[in-house]
C-alpha cells in the first residue's frame, strides 16, 4: 500500500422524503402498538416515498448537497455508485442516471448491492479507486425506497424500514482520512434477510421477509466484533472517537453495540433511527449528514462507521469528518 495518496470524504448530503409516517399508521395494518414498536426498535417514526421520489431522484437531491458541500463543480465527478438493495429494475443500472441528472455526464457509474453494508462497501470501493491515482472524485449514495419491498402487513418487518438517500464526495486527500476497511459475508445464512419468492415466478409480489431475533443475535455479535477489528486497522481507540455511526437497523443493537464497544463520553452515538427508520444502504450516510448538520459533532473528527445486513454482508471502516 506504500506510494498511495490519501483519500477523505470531502462533503456529505442528505435527502429525506417530505411524508413523516408515525407508528399509530404502521398499526393500522400490523397487529401492534406505538409503545410495542417504541420498546422493540426505539423507532418512533420514518419517511416513506411518494411516487415522485423514485431512487434515482433522491440520490441526485442527495448528491448535490454533498457536491456543492465539498466544492466540487459536477463535471469534475469521475464516478457514481450508487448503494442500493430497493432498485427494482434489473437495468438499465441507476448510477449512470444519477450522475446525468447531477451534471457529470461523463463520470462511471455503477451500481452495488450489498444490502444494509452497501454504503461501507461503496466508500471501500471509492477510497481504493481515489488513492490509487485512477480517479480524483467519487460519488458514493446510498438511495432506497423500502417501502416497495417491505410487506406493509408483516408484523416483523413493516414497522422498521424507511426511506431516503445520503451521498457523500470521496476525494484525494495528503493523509488517510478513510481508513483500512474489514469486511466478510456469510452467505451460508442468507435466508436470514431474503425476499420470499423470486419476481420470474409471477402472482403475489415478493417482498422481504426477515428472521427478526436471529438477526439481532447475529448483529449484536458481529459489530463490536467488526467495529473493533476497524478501530485496530485503523489504529484508533474507542475513546477517541468523536462519532460512532453504525447502520440505523434498530436502536436496540445500535446502543448494544455502544455499550461492548466501551465508547468515551465525548463519543456521540448516532441515533437517527428514532425518526428515519431502517433505510438500508442510506441509513450511515444519513446519519452522518444528521450529526454534521445539527453541530452534534465537528468536522475534523473520526467516525467509526459500521454496516450490516442481507446477504449476510458486514463492513465497517474509521473516517475523518469533513
Amino acid at each position: 500500500m506504500s506510494g498511495l495518496r490519501g483519500s477523505a470524504i470531502l462533503g456529505v448530503g442528505a435527502y429525506r422524503p417530505s411524508r413523516v409516517v408515525g407508528n399509530d399508521e404502521i398499526c393500522a395494518r400490523i397487529d401492534s402498538s406505538d409503545e410495542w414498536i417504541r420498546k422493540r426498535s426505539g423507532i418512533v417514526s420514518r419517511r416513506f416515498a411518494d411516487d415522485g421520489e423514485t431512487i434515482v431522484g433522491m440520490a441526485a437531491e442527495a448528491t448535490r448537497k454533498a457536491v456543492a458541500q465539498s466544492g466540487t463543480h459536477p463535471r469534475d465527478v469521475d464516478a457514481v455508485v450508487l448503494a442500493s438493495m430497493s432498485i427494482l429494475e434489473q437495468s438499465p443500472p441507476s448510477a449512470p442516471r444519477v450522475a446525468t441528472l447531477i451534471g457529470a455526464r461523463n463520470a462511471a457509474g455503477l451500481d452495488l448491492n450489498a444490502a444494509c453494508s452497501g454504503f461501507c462497501y461503496g466508500l471501500a470501493v471509492a477510497d481504493s479507486m481515489v488513492r490509487s491515482g485512477q480517479v480524483d472524485r467519487v460519488v458514493v449514495v446510498g438511495s432506497e425506497r423500502m417501502s416497495d419491498i417491505v410487506d406493509p402487513d408483516d408484523r416483523g418487518t413493516a414497522f422498521l424500514f424507511g426511506d431516503g438517500a445520503g451521498a457523500v464526495v470521496v476525494g484525494p486527500a495528503e493523509n488517510r482520512g478513510i481508513g483500512p476497511v474489514v469486511w466478510g459475508s456469510d452467505g451460508e445464512r442468507h435466508e436470514m434477510i431474503a425476499h420470499d419468492g423470486a419476481w420470474r415466478h409471477g402472482g403475489a409480489w415478493p417482498y422481504m421477509r426477515m428472521a427478526g431475533p436471529e438477526v439481532f443475535r447475529w448483529a449484536t455479535r458481529l459489530v463490536p466484533e467488526t467495529a473493533t477489528r476497524a478501530l485496530a486497522a485503523a489504529g484508533v481507540r474507542a475513546d477517541d472517537l468523536g462519532a460512532f455511526i453504525p447502520h440505523q437497523a434498530n436502536l436496540r443493537i445500535v446502543e448494544a453495540a455502544a455499550r461492548a464497544l466501551g465508547l468515551g463520553p465525548r463519543t456521540v452515538v448516532a441515533r437517527d433511527v428514532v425518526h428515519a427508520g431502517n433505510t438500508s444502504a442510506a441509513s450511515i450516510p444519513l446519519a452522518m449528514d444528521d450529526l454534521l448538520s445539527r453541530g452534534a459533532v465537528a468536522a475534523g473528527e473520526s467516525a467509526l462507521l459500521v454496516g450490516f445486513g442481507a446477504g449476510l454482508t458486514y463492513a465497517a471502516q474509521v473516517v475523518t469528518l469533513p
